[in-house]
C-alpha cells in the first residue's frame, strides 16, 4: 500500500526469499487469535487455588526518614487478615539487589529511601479486605534529608550508586582548544514510566519438601527463582519460576518483577496456602522504577563545513534510591552518545546519582535513547551555528570506512550504513521538498508552525555484561512428528515465541500445527538471562536452532542407514522428508525412529561470539553488530496552547533478513510512537516531598490512538542480511526502533527555530509537552538566550 507519495509500506517479496505466512514469512503472533477473544490467559485469569490469599504492600509515606515504631495491630484485626509480614519473618536475606549491591531491601526496617517503599505486606482472604487494612497502619517517621533530583544531588554531594565510567579517544582538551569553532550547552531528558497494560503480579503456591512454584510476569525467570531462593533461604532447585505471557514489559518487568514475586512466595511459605500479590495500578506506579531522566552537558568543537572536531560529554542521571541496573544503563548511555557519528576526540563521562527516589530500572533501549537525545542536540547546534540544514551536518559526521569508524569505547564499526541510509529515505519520503513546504507555510502563518527532521539510529546488539549472552533450549520431537519447543525467553507481546516456533518448522519443514511453544519455565531451561537488550530472538532463536539441529542430526542418521542411502540424500521439506527418491511424512520417520531407540529430544546451547568488553578502562567489544535505521518526522505546532500533532512519518529500517516482517513492523511502529511518547507528553513529576504526582492514568499521559501519525509509513530495508552469524541474519528489532522517536523531538525543535527566522537552536528539552513548547516558543520570540 501507498501513502500517495510512492512511498510504500513494506511487503515481502519474492525476491526477498521471504514467503509470506511461511516459516520464514509473516506468520502470525501464536497467541493473536487467544488475544483478541480474551481468552489468551494472563496470570489474574488462571484459576486459584482453594484458600488462595491476597496480598498488599504497606508503603512509606515518606521520601527519606527512620521508623522509629511501626504499629500493625489495627491491620490485623480486620476482618478477613490472615498474617501481616514484615522483614522480621524472612527466613533469608531481607535483600532482592540484582546486581549483588546489598542495597535494595525486600521490606524496609529502619529507614525508608523513597515516598512508595514497601515495609510490609498484608495477607487476607479477600484483596479487598487487604487493602482496607493496609490504612489502618500507624507508622511514626524521623524525617532525614531527601535528595528528589539531579541538581539537589550534585549540590549535596550525593553518593553515586556505581562506579562512574569514562570512555575516551584521543586528546579532547587539544581538540577542543584547536577547533574553529566551538560550543557548549546541557540537555534535559526526562524519564517515562512503562505502564504495561498487565501490572507487577504474581501467584506463589507451595509444595512438598519446600518446593515453591511461582507464576511471575517477570522477563527474568532465572533471576526471580534466584531472588525467591535468595528470600527463602533454599537451594534453587526447589523453586520454580513460570511464565507463559505477559502483558507488556518494556524492561519493568526485568528487575521490578523480583518484590512481588519473593512477597508472594514469603506469604506462601509462612501460612502453607497458595498467595497472590497483584499490585493496583497506583501502587505500582509509586512502587516501581522508571527510565533514567537525564542532565547531559557538552561541549563540542567543529569546522565551518559542521565537522565534529572533538567532543566532551557528562552525562549525569538520577538513578534513585538503590543500584538497581543504574550501572549499566547509564553505560549503555555513553555507549550511544555517539549514535551514528564519528567523534574525532572524545571524552564521554557518566554521574550515576543516588536519590531519594523510586530506584529507576531497565527501559527499552535502556540508556541508549537518552544518549542519542545527547548527540542529536550536537548535531542540531552545529546545523544552527554554520546555517546547514541538519540533515547535510549528520551525513557528514557518519561513522564511515578507514580512519572514521572507531567508536569512544575503541570498538571498530565495520558495517556502518548511516551515509547511505540517511539520503536513501530523504529521497524516498521527498524531505527537500517538504523542508521548503514547511518554511514557505511558517512564513505566513502565525499561529501554527510545521517542522521537520531526519534522524538515524546506530544501536549496539548484545548484553554489556557478558555473561548475559547466552542462551538454552529444549525441543521434544513425539512419534506422531509433533514438536514441543521450550526456551528460556519470555514472550510480552512482541512475538518472541512465534519467531521460535518458526525456526523450528523451517528446520524441520513443518507447518504451524505440528510446532507447539509452551511456557518458559526455569524447570526445563535453567540458567537464563533476561529477555532483554534486543536480544531475544538473537539468543534463543540459535538455542531453539541448535536444539532442532542436534535431533535433526539423529533423524538423518537414522534414516540414511534405514532406507540405505547417503546422509546427504535426506532433506527435510514442507511436502515430507525426501529421502533418496522417496517423499515420506515427518510422523513416519518419527515414528520408525522411535522404535529404532533414536533420542527425539535435545537440549540447546547458545553464547554470542567475539564480544568482550572491560568495564574499569571502558574499552572492547561490547556489541555483536549494530542495528541501523533512519526516521522522519513532520509536525504541526499550535503557539496558542502548545498542542503537537504528527502529521507524517516514514521510517527505513534495518532488520537484516526479517524472520518475520510482519512482527517486525509491529515493532517498529509501536517502538516509535512509545518514543515519541516519551519525548512529547509523557511527564514524571515528583512534589517537594517526593511524592510522585503523575501515578495513575488520571495524571500520566500515554500516546493515545489520536496521537499516533496521520501518515505512518514503515518500510524493512530490502537485501541486507546481518553480516554477523545471526539466526537466519536476522537482525534484533526491539529497541533500536525505540530510537526514531527522536525525530519527533527534532521536528518540533525545527518548528520552534522558525519563530526567529531559523537563527538560534531552541535547545528544547524533553519530554517537550505544551507547557514546555510554549516556554521555548515565549523566549524564542523575545530573543532571549537558551536557558
Amino acid at each position: 500500500m501507498a501513502d500517495g507519495n510512492g512511498f510504500a509500506n513494506a511487503s515481502p517479496t519474492a525476491g526477498d526469499g521471504i514467503v509470506p505466512g511461511g516459516a520464514s514469512g509473516s506468520l502470525r503472533h501464536e497467541s493473536a487469535a487467544m488475544h483478541v477473544q480474551g481468552s489468551a490467559a494472563y496470570i489474574d485469569d488462571l484459576p486459584e487455588p482453594r484458600g488462595t490469599l491476597h496480598l498488599v504492600p504497606g508503603l512509606s509515606t515518606r521520601a527519606h526518614a527512620r521508623i522509629l515504631s511501626l504499629d500493625l495491630e489495627a491491620v490485623r484485626q480486620v476482618d478477613g487478615v490472615v498474617g501481616v509480614y514484615t522483614a522480621a519473618d524472612i527466613p533469608g536475606d531481607n535483600q532482592i539487589s540484582p546486581v549483588g549491591k546489598g542495597d535494595e531491601p525486600l521490606l524496609a526496617t529502619t529507614e525508608v529511601s523513597f515516598y512508595g517503599q514497601p515495609m510490609f505486606v498484608v495477607a487476607a482472604t479477600t484483596r479487598g479486605a487487604a487493602r482496607r487494612a493496609v490504612r489502618l497502619a500507624k507508622v511514626e517517621y524521623e524525617d532525614l534529608p531527601a535528595i528528589l533530583n539531579v541538581a539537589e544531588a550534585r549540590a549535596a554531594g550525593s553518593p553515586l550508586v556505581w562506579r562512574p565510567m569514562e570512555m575516551k579517544r584521543g586528546d579532547v582538551e587539544a581538540g577542543l582548544g584547536h577547533a574553529p569553532r566551538r560550543l557548549s550547552g546541557r540537555v534535559t531528558v526526562g524519564g517515562q514510566e512503562h505502564f504495561y497494560l498487565e501490572g507487577q503480579v504474581a501467584l506463589a503456591r507451595p509444595g512438598e519438601e519446600g518446593e515453591m512454584h511461582v507464576t511471575s510476569s517477570t522477563q527474568h525467570p532465572t533471576e526471580t527463582q534466584h531472588m525467591v531462593a535468595h528470600v527463602l533461604d533454599r537451594p534453587a532447585n526447589l523453586v520454580t519460576v513460570e511464565v507463559r505471557r505477559m502483558g507488556g514489559g518494556f524492561g519493568g518487568k526485568e528487575t521490578q518483577a523480583n518484590a512481588c514475586a519473593c512477597l508472594a512466595a514469603l506469604v506462601a511459605d509462612r501460612t502453607g496456602r497458595a498467595a497472590k500479590m497483584r499490585l493496583d495500578r497506583d501502587d505500582d506506579m509509586t512502587m516501581t522504577g522508571k527510565r533514567h531522566d537525564f542532565v547531559i552537558d557538552y561541549d563540542v568543537g567543529f569546522t565551518d563545513e559542521g565537522r565534529i572536531v572533538a567532543v566532551d560529554m557528562v552525562l549525569a542521571a538520577r538513578c534513585g534510591w538503590s543500584a538497581d541496573l543504574s550501572g549499566p544503563v547509564i553505560d549503555r548511555a555513553l555507549f550511544h552518545a555517539d549514535n551514528a557519528y564519528f567523534y574525532p576526540d572524545v571524552r564521554l563521562r557518566s554521574e550515576p546519582l543516588r536519590t531519594n527516589t523510586q530506584s529507576n530500572t531497565a527501559y527499552r533501549g535502556f540508556g541508549g535513547p537518552q544518549g542519542v537525545v545527547a548527540a542529536e542536540r550536537v548535531i542540531e547546534e552545529i546545523a544552527f551555528a554554520t546555517g546547514l540544514d541538519p540533515l547535510e551536518v549528520r551525513q557528514r559526521n557518519a561513522y564511515g570506512t578507514h580512519d572514521r569508524n572507531v567508536t569512544p569505547y575503541n570498538m571498530v564499526v565495520e558495517d556502518s550504513i548511516t551515509a547511505e541510509l540517511l539520503p536513501e529515505l530523504a529521497r524516498r519520503c521527498h524531505y527537500v521538498k517538504r523542508r521548503q513546504a514547511c518554511r514557505a507555510f511558517n512564513a505566513d502563518s502565525p499561529y501554527l508552525r510545521r517542522g521537520i527532521a531526519i534522524t538515524p539510529v546506530k544501536f549496539g546488539i548484545s548484553f554489556t555484561a557478558t555473561h548475559y549472552n547466552q542462551a538454552g533450549a529444549l525441543v521434544h520431537v513425539y512419534t506422531d512428528g509433533s514438536v514441543q519447543v521450550n526456551h528460556g525467553g519470555t514472550e510480552m507481546g512482541q512475538g518472541l515465541h512465534t519467531k521460535m516456533v518458526q525456526v523450528a518448522m523451517r528446520e524441520l519443514g513443518l507447518g504451524t500445527d505440528q510446532v507447539r511453544i509452551t511456557a518458559t519455565t526455569t524447570g526445563k531451561v535453567p540458567n537464563t538471562s533476561a529477555t532483554a537488550a534486543s536480544s531475544g530472538a538473537d539468543l534463543n532463536g540459535m538455542a531453539v536452532l541448535d536444539a532442532v539441529r542436534r535431533i535433526k542430526r539423529r533423524l538423518v542418521e537414522f534414516a540414511a542407514a534405514h532406507w540405505n542411502v547417503g546422509e546427504d540424500e535426506v532433506r527435510f521439506a514442507p511436502d515430507g522428508v525426501h529421502v533418496g527418491h522417496r517423499v515420506i511424512a515427518f510422523a513416519h520417520l518419527t515414528r520408525q525412529a522411535y522404535f529404532a531407540r533414536v533420542s527425539m529430544s535435545a537440549n540447546g546451547f547458545y553464547k554470542t561470539p567475539k564480544i568482550s568488553w572491560n568495564g574499569d578502562t571502558g574499552q572492547g567489544r561490547p556489541f555483536y553488530y549494530f542495528a541501523y535505521g533512519a526516521a522522519c518526522s513532520e509536525v504541526v505546532i499550535d503557539l496558542l496552547t502548545g498542542e503537537m500533532k504528527i502529521d507524517r512519518v516514514d521510517i527505513l529500517h534495518d532488520a537484516g533478513q526479517s524472520l518475520n516482517p510482519a512482527l517486525d513492523i509491529g515493532q517498529i511502529e509501536g517502538g516509535f510512537v512509545q518514543g515519541a511518547g516519551w519525548l512529547t507528553c509523557e511527564e514524571l513529576v515528583w512534589d517537594k516531598a517526593g511524592r510522585l504526582r503523575t501515578h495513575a492514568p488520571s495524571t500520566y499521559k500515554i500516546p493515545a490512538c489520536s496521537d499516533r501519525p496521520r501518515v505512518f509509513n514503515v518500510e524493512l530495508l530490502e537485501n541486507a542480511p546481518n553480516r554477523e552469524y545471526t539466526i537466519f541474519r536476522s537482525k534484533a528489532v526491539g529497541e533500536p526502533p525505540f530510537v526514531h522517536g527522536v525525530s519527533v523531538l527534532q521536528a518540533v525543535s525545527d518548528a520552534l527555530a522558525s519563530l526567529d527566522g531559523y537563527r538560534t537552536c531552541p535547545r528544547l528539552d524533553a519530554p517537550a509537552t505544551p507547557e514546555m513548547i510554549l516556554r521555548v516558543a515565549e523566549r524564542m520570540r523575545h530573543g532571549n538566550p537558551p536557558a
